[in-house]
């Protein structure tokens, strides 16, 4: 399990997630895993939360897209959740994305759905709610905050209230 938040704030657009990643319910088998990474060229930035293999598989799976449309990211995205939808091996795959690039922040599932949040916060695993709920909080009532600051200080929160997420943070932002 994890937390995964990605804001766009004052031009910005950051992500954050934990390193907690649990076997079952009951053993947390490591705590720094790198769960954010940089893609295609470093252009764009993704986070997942799920399966580790199954997120892995579906990062080769979207570079392979960006490759063949050129980085357009609405594109690859579209077509990443289209053959999740189809394709019987990805079909099995336990896990969601976020992505982003200087103009775009998608979350992309095995539901066929790539979003374009309303609030510019999209948060996913199982803290998601409650970092999106504070990332949303932070962007509507404060001032002097980066995107990345609100990001992370997101993932902090949700580490307090959930207990598959902690406090080993990594962040990013393009």
């Amino acid at each position: 399990m994890t937390t995964i938040c990605a804001v766009r704030y004052q031009n910005q657009i950051a992500i954050a997630g934990d390193g907690q990643v649990t076997a079952g319910e009951k053993t947390i088998m490591k705590a720094s895993a790198h769960k954010v990474r940089r893609i295609f060229n470093n252009q764009v930035v993704i986070g997942f939360a799920g399966g580790v293999a199954d997120a892995f598989t579906l990062e080769d799976w979207f570079e392979k897209k960006l490759e063949s449309y050129s980085g357009n990211l609405k594109r690859a995205a579209v077509e990443l959740a289209q053959d999740w939808r189809k394709d019987p091996t990805l079909q099995k795959l336990e896990a969601m994305m976020i992505a982003f690039n200087q103009t775009d922040l998608l979350l992309i599932s095995g539901n066929g759905e790539v979003i374009e949040p309303d609030e510019d916060v999209i948060a996913i695993g199982s803290g998601g709610n409650f970092a999106q709920a504070a990332a949303i909080a932070m962007i509507r009532h404060s001032s002097g905050m980066s995107a990345q600051q609100i990001a992370q200080e997101a993932i902090n929160i949700a580490s307090d209230i959930d207990i598959f997420t902690n406090k080993s943070i990594i962040t990013d932002q393009l």
